[in-house]
């Protein structure tokens, strides 16, 4: 298991490390993606300033427009979901270094949105404590409506890492619509969806189907197929799939007959000085980003 750096000193390389690598046009990691293949805007209207973006357990397509993930990409198997069941939880936040300042959100801009800042890469889904820090960056978070995010979709979370212990295998594509004429939008320009969804393809089965939900207080939630998610999100989530498997629905998993598990998952217990190791770090970590700034 990589351990996260400790300390100031340690702060001060990662913040370096971060600035000095901004994120390339090219930057792929195809082990996340069905068949090596990410998927496919294919709203043309989606295709605006944006840069995809890996992580060691995920990938995502961040839109400058949105300033939001359009999807993110995981490859989950039975041995990730056992080895996340042993990660405890240490909520981190972060703005991404690696995207242009005026392409990204900020941590202010969630301030007393009314939101909450909801992962499309789950943190119950990684891996490793550096895994999980990495899915606090912002740009794989989306404002989401609380009761959703706590409720239906914390459910449609554990279905889905559930379903992957079962079958062994399985690629998720997690993903946010856009639709009608008043989209909302929380401070510095970050857009609100009005849906989410999550895609599953069972590489041993062939089967594939999609979670599609409101972005509101509604536990209602519809099964769809590849090609009818491809037709309301305008996404090919899964381009590899053969037509078969993409006309129908596979049979997912009911997320309000699944239990949420979150007794398998340790809680960090933080005492008066992990609150306080952790907020220097934080204020030494702003303040060498702002000097990074001033100077470059």
């Amino acid at each position: 298991m990589v351990r996260r750096p400790q300390g100031l000193v340690a702060a001060a390389l990662t913040v370096v490390t971060l600035a000095s690598a901004p994120a390339r046009a090219d930057e792929s990691c195809p082990a996340l993606f069905a068949g090596g293949q990410a998927p496919v805007l294919t709203n043309p209207k989606l295709l605006a300033r944006t840069i995809p973006l890996c992580f060691e357990a995920f990938a995502v397509l961040h839109s400058g427009i949105t300033r939001t993930p359009i999807y993110s990409a995981e490859h989950l198997t039975r041995a990730s979901v056992a080895d996340a069941r042993k990660v405890a939880r240490d909520d981190a936040f972060h703005e991404e270094q690696r995207l242009p300042a005026d392409a990204r959100a900020s941590l202010e801009d969630y301030v007393r949105s009314g939101y909450d800042r909801g992962h499309l890469a789950p943190a119950g889904d990684m891996p490793t404590e550096s895994a999980q820090a990495e899915s606090f960056s912002l740009a794989n978070i989306v404002p989401q409506n609380r009761v959703l995010n706590r409720g239906l979709w914390a459910d449609i979370e554990e279905s889905t890492r559930r379903l992957a212990s079962r079958r062994g295998s399985i690629f998720v594509v997690t993903g946010v619509i856009f639709s009608g004429d008043a989209v909302q939008q929380i401070k510095g320009g970050v857009l609100v969806p009005t849906q989410l969804f999550k895609a599953l393809y069972d590489p041993a089965s062939g089967e594939a189907g999609a979670y599609l939900a409101r972005n509101g207080e509604s536990r209602d939630w519809r099964a769809v197929s590849i090609d009818d998610l491809n037709r309301e999100a305008g996404i090919d989530v899964f381009p590899g799939l053969p037509a078969a498997a993409r006309t129908s629905a596979m049979s997912l998993p009911d997320p309000h007959t699944s239990a949420r598990s979150d007794e398998h998952r340790p809680r960090h217990d933080q005492s008066w000085q992990d609150w306080l190791n952790r907020e220097l770090t934080r204020a030494a970590r702003k303040f060498l980003r702002d000097l990074l700034r001033s100077i470059f």
